[in-house]
């Protein structure tokens, strides 16, 4: 028998379902409406949710996301990924390493993790991973104690050495999205700027195609 393969990470706008930010709507009904929007990377990040809850949201969220075509990855807790069948984990620097997010996930799940500069991209690459989260390339309220910015040149002096993939992180809006895809990211992390939105779904419509305007340099 084929081993399963590993789902492949599109490229575009990565779309955080964050429970802190907009908390009176649930996790399920954000990303519901993220991917509307055309949203084909969603990343649950629960801090705050009791761990039964998140599970729950997490089943849900896989499975909707399964239907329209796009990618459950869930930050930290490597536990909810496996029992709730997502397509893999993100992992900071105090979350599991990932070595032993790799060992614990296999093979057919994708593991990304978040870095600072290229030493931590080729750390990444040695230790299983398949993408690294690099910033922030922006100043961003949405950490409590965020790291030293980047900036787009040194972002983009980090993505041309990288032996993997690049999501930019850190302060990503529609405001500079075109700017992050120019640089050469693989990708561009949101969060407040698509659930702090008026309509969420139109405002990821946006940014998919700010983003593919920042690819093609139009």
């Amino acid at each position: 028998m084929n081993a399963p393969s590993r789902p492949y990470l599109p490229s575009g706008p990565y779309l955080l379902c964050d429970d802190s930010v907009l908390p009176e709507i649930s996790l399920v009904d954000k990303a519901a409406r993220l991917v509307a929007g055309g949203a084909r990377v969603v990343q649950l990040r629960m801090k705050r949710t009791p761990v039964r809850e998140a599970l729950a949201a997490t089943r849900q969220v896989v499975a909707l996301c399964r239907r329209e075509g796009a990618l459950c990855l869930v930050n930290d807790r490597v536990d909810l990924a496996l029992l709730a069948d997502a397509d893999g984990v993100h992992v900071g620097d105090e979350d599991v390493p990932a070595e032993d997010a790799r060992a614990l996930l296999g093979p057919a799940r994708l593991v990304g993790v978040t870095v600072r500069d290229g030493v931590g991209a080729r750390a990444a690459q040695a230790a299983g991973a398949d993408y690294v989260g690099l910033g922030p390339v922006f100043p961003t309220s949405t950490k409590q104690v965020p790291a030293p910015v980047l900036g787009l040149e040194a972002f983009a002096s980090v993505v041309r050495d990288s032996p993997l993939p690049v999501v930019g992180i850190g302060g990503v809006g529609l405001v500079n999205i075109a700017s992050v895809a120019a640089a050469g990211a693989h990708c561009a992390a949101v969060v407040s700027d698509a659930l702090l939105s008026a309509d969420i779904t139109e405002r990821v419509r946006r940014l998919v195609a700010a983003f593919e305007q920042g690819r093609s340099g139009a």
